[in-house]
């Protein structure tokens, strides 16, 4: 079976660097928290956790990245820049980044192209560049899409000020993958905070804050008026749906009394949002998943180096599902949403 990741991570020096200062760089979480691999799981196999081997294998993208994904037999890793990317620097800043770390990754895709593919960074401070940039990445470099990491300083995509990134996704006909990053500062002052570092620094990350903050954020995208606008243009989230799955009938039964939205808001999700399974390797999860959206909009992923890749396909093999919707999961949502054409071989 051909297996397509779709949200696996990459970092460049440069960008970093550029972002010392971000709580995602200097939170105590990523500075200390460092998993050592299973004494039984060789390190070449992708177990990350966080700390400086994560770092490392953000960096790397040659021969230990295609060894984990040898593996755990994944075909194909759709790259993306993590969080924080160039959408948390000045624009003039994240205009240059974001244009280097993208050529670097084409250089990656055009020495494998049977292996990996990729997702624009762009810089979202300066909507107009990051739409040029995507126009380039896609039509120059050969990306399938993009991603971007949340909020712009508290400016939500929602702001019409950014909708010439989703002016530019529509037109080339690209999706957007909406990734979380670190709430705003006010949020984590009011919510996250009063423990230990540590804990505070996993509460307003992947313990909760930023897929609550991401699931707000695509209501607000819906609210907005974002895909009313731009009707054809597709959205995919992470981990499962970033809590939206099991709070879908709520919002529905609730926003379409007070929205005044075009269509009711479960509408949206079954026409303009897929989600992945990325870090979130739970059965109950993927039960609401499949209950909300189908398997149609579903699509494998990692996450990685922050999950392994073995404990992802061997979550993927476990699904209690048939092996037709299995297949679509896999590999044949994402050659359909990201035209991917035969660049996923069977081997």
């Amino acid at each position: 079976m051909t297996i397509i990741a779709l949200e696996e991570h990459y970092s460049t020096p440069a960008v970093r660097e550029a972002n010392a200062d971000h709580p995602l760089v200097h939170n105590p979480l990523a500075r200390e928290g460092v998993v050592q691999p299973p004494a039984d799981v060789p390190a070449a196999r992708g177990f990350s956790g966080v700390g400086p081997q994560l770092v490392e294998r953000l960096f790397e993208l040659g021969e230990q990245r295609l060894a984990s994904m040898d593996a755990a037999g994944i075909d194909v890793q759709v790259l993306s820049h993590t969080a924080p990317g160039p959408e948390a620097l000045e624009a003039s800043a994240a205009v240059r980044l974001a244009t280097e770390a993208n050529d670097v990754v084409a250089e990656v895709i055009a020495a494998r192209p049977d292996r990996f593919a990729g997702f624009a960074a762009l810089p979202t401070p300066d909507p107009g560049a990051a739409a040029k940039e995507l126009e380039r990445a896609v039509n120059s470099l050969g990306f399938v899409g993009t991603m971007v990491n949340g909020h712009v300083d508290g400016r939500y995509l929602d702001d019409q000020f950014f909708w010439p990134i989703f002016e530019a996704a529509e037109s080339l006909e690209v999706p957007v993958y909406l990734h979380p990053t670190w709430p705003p500062k006010v949020v984590v002052d009011a919510l996250y905070s009063g423990f230990s570092p540590m804990v505070n620094g996993a509460l307003a990350a992947g313990a909760w804050g930023w897929h609550v903050d991401t699931g707000l954020h695509v209501l607000r995208l819906i609210l907005g008026g974002v895909f009313d606008r731009f009707p054809r243009l597709q959205l995919i989230i992470g981990h499962m749906g970033e809590a939206l799955p099991s709070m879908l009938w709520r919002a529905d039964w609730m926003l379409n009394r007070v929205s005044g939205l075009d269509r009711p808001v479960r509408e949206y999700f079954a026409q303009n949002i897929h989600i992945t399974t990325s870090g979130f390797f739970d059965h109950a999860s993927f039960a609401a998943a499949v209950h909300a959206l189908g398997t149609d909009r579903i699509l494998f992923s990692v996450d990685y180096p922050y999950s392994s890749n073995d404990e992802a396909r061997a979550f993927l093999d476990g699904l209690p599902v048939s092996a037709q919707h299995k297949e679509k999961i896999a590999h044949g949502n994402a050659e359909r949403l990201l035209k991917l054409g035969d660049r996923a071989q069977v081997r």
